[in-house]
């Protein structure tokens, strides 16, 4: 281990406090406990090891955005923005930091409660923080409109404390905590201009010694404007004396890693860029985290922005030169590194199983798998699992009077896409209440734009229908094709019980989309037309299933979910 390493209270392979200079800190016990769901999974669609010692980016093809992630003993922990998902901040686990899979959720629901209730699009948890401090997990998150809060778990895997604001505010965001030699604690954060109406400069607040109140207003200790415009989402470490932010400057598909340093808490703060695009197609390549191996390797994990696809995760070798990191291959030898597409993977204690986060979902077990997130807080009423029967049954909820389009829709039940290729299929019946004026569950890519294939009861009579809406986000209106072969499908008899379909999703490069229809899983009938996935607010392009109504009724109908399968796509 290098001399400048400690196993201390917090873990970051920096020096921030060592009771015990060298003292190894050992793994939690709940770190070799899986849970019960999505505890081992590899997708068919996208695997980063490549089983020779080798990985390749992104280490996760996903929409885990503005990655942030700690090891304590043997194990990294990976956190991830969620906005406006829910259950939301998404808690990875893994041996190796390139096999990740999903361990837990921190924010069981969002609050303020009522305030998502109905969608926040692009709203809810931005950039959060963890952190591991004195036997507990700390994981700071910022909500823009209202300020930063603080939640803990012991057990990472179980149930985190409830949300405590640390500081109220409109437009902090991207906090990320220090604890100091001296046992002060300080908080470096950013400014959202939407909403604080100024941007690219960071700042620090101190907190108190439990780390859950600022104790002042804060103080700006870098100013990006003229040389570094949007500088956002510091990570705050200490090394050899010195402190240092770690910060993505120059725009989210377009910039740099940053990074400042200074012996000063408050400055002022060198500047240096680290990585940057230089001649690889990685664009963007910022906004992550420093971690090292037991073994004193130090490795970077940041994320680049791929449009309808998401801030997917890469993997960076890292070193120090002249207490400076360089990020990725320094090629040219200037101290700036460019990032790489294929390594060597890190050097840890063995060779762990190769692992994915779950994807596809049997819904077999008492809960649907981590993936899964609503578009609000959800009520019991929307879903229940059915073990016994292997599905999740969606009952069909009243859609929000005045929307045009499922823009608005709360119950829709989404995750991320897991590769740029993929084929996404679901087994459902429908059992519609033929008293309600409308129902219609189904098959959906969401996004500023979307598109749905669903069963839809109407006067008595299902039909299978294909909807699309273009600029959902600006509050256009959705337009739905009733597909005549599927009535055709029903007068011939060719099957015993129409309203049981296989609705599928192909993506291609590009996200560009085709839905098909089957009444055997065998036989699949594609639409005629393609549609171009979009990107959502700050997150790409979701898939997911839906059940929704019309009109008033004492009771709803349902769809049953029988599974859930990604697979490679053929076209």
């Amino acid at each position: 281990m290098p001399s400048h390493l400690c196993w201390g209270s917090l873990w970051l392979g920096s020096v921030l406090f060592c009771p015990a200079p060298l003292q190894a800190q050992t793994s939690p016990r709940y770190a070799k406990e899986k849970p019960t769901v999505s505890s081992s999974t590899i997708s068919k669609v996208w695997v980063a090891d490549l089983g020779n010692g080798t990985y390749k980016n992104p280490v996760l093809n996903a929409d885990y955005s503005d990655p942030d992630a700690i090891r304590v003993g043997d194990d990294f922990y990976m956190i991830a923005s969620s906005f406006d998902g829910v259950p939301g901040i998404p808690i990875l686990h893994s041996k190796d930091l390139v096999n990740w899979r999903i361990i837990n959720h921190a924010l069981t629901r969002q609050i303020p409660e009522a305030h998502f209730s109905k969608t926040q699009h692009g709203n809810g948890v931005w950039a959060p923080a963890i952190r591991f401090h004195k036997g507990e997990f700390y994981i700071y998150y910022p909500d823009p409109d209202f300020g930063i809060y603080l939640i803990k778990a012991k057990d990472p895997v179980g149930k985190w404390s409830a949300p405590v604001l640390v500081a109220a505010g409109k437009g902090l965001i991207d906090p990320c905590p220090l604890w100091d030699e001296d046992g002060k604690v300080y908080l470096a954060y950013a400014y959202a201009g939407s909403r604080a109406g100024i941007k690219s400069v960071l700042a620090v607040k101190q907190l108190n010694e439990a780390g859950d109140q600022a104790i002042d207003q804060g103080q700006l200790v870098y100013d990006g404007h003229e040389d570094d415009p949007t500088i956002e989402g510091p990570k705050f470490y200490k090394r050899n004396g010195y402190y240092y932010l770690f910060a993505p400057a120059g725009g989210v598909s377009t910039g740099w890693q940053l990074v400042l340093r200074s012996k000063n808490i408050y400055g002022p703060y060198e500047r240096k860029v680290v990585m940057d695009q230089g001649k690889s197609p990685i664009n963007g390549p910022h906004q992550g985290a420093w971690v090292d191996t037991p073994g004193g390797e130090d490795w970077f994990l940041h994320f680049q922005d791929k449009g309808p696809y998401g801030r997917v995760v890469h993997l960076q070798p890292m070193k120090w030169l002249k207490d400076w990191p360089v990020i990725g291959l320094d090629a040219e030898g200037k101290g700036i590194g460019t990032p790489v597409i294929q390594y060597k993977k890190p050097a840890v204690a063995k060779i762990y199983p190769i692992n994915t986060p779950a994807e596809s979902d049997e819904f077999n077990d008492h809960r649907m798998g981590l993936q899964w997130q609503w578009q609000a807080n959800p009520e019991a009423t929307w879903a229940i699992m059915n073990p016994g029967k292997g599905n999740l049954r969606l009952f069909t909820q009243s859609a929000p009077e005045d929307m045009n389009s499922y823009w608005e829709v709360p119950n829709l039940l989404l995750q991320k896409f897991p590769a740029e290729e993929f084929m996404a299929t679901a087994k459902m019946k429908f059992s519609p209440n033929l008293k309600l004026e409308e129902e219609k569950a189904g098959l959906i890519v969401m996004g500023r734009s979307y598109a749905n294939l669903a069963l839809r009861s109407k006067n008595g009579q299902v039909s299978l229908v294909y909807s699309t809406c273009v600029g959902a986000a600006k509050g256009k209106k959705e337009q739905e094709i009733s597909l005549t072969d599927w009535k055709e499908i029903k007068q011939n008899g060719t099957h015993a019980q129409p309203e049981e379909v296989y609705l599928r999703v192909k993506v291609g490069k590009g996200a560009v989309c085709t839905f098909s229809y089957s009444v055997d899983g065998l036989n699949f009938k594609s639409l005629p037309e393609t549609f171009q996935a979009e990107e959502g607010q700050w997150i790409g392009a979701k898939m997911g299933l839906f059940a929704v109504k019309k009109g008033k009724s004492n009771d709803s109908g349902y769809a049953d979910f029988d599974w859930f399968r990604v697979e490679p796509v053929h076209f």
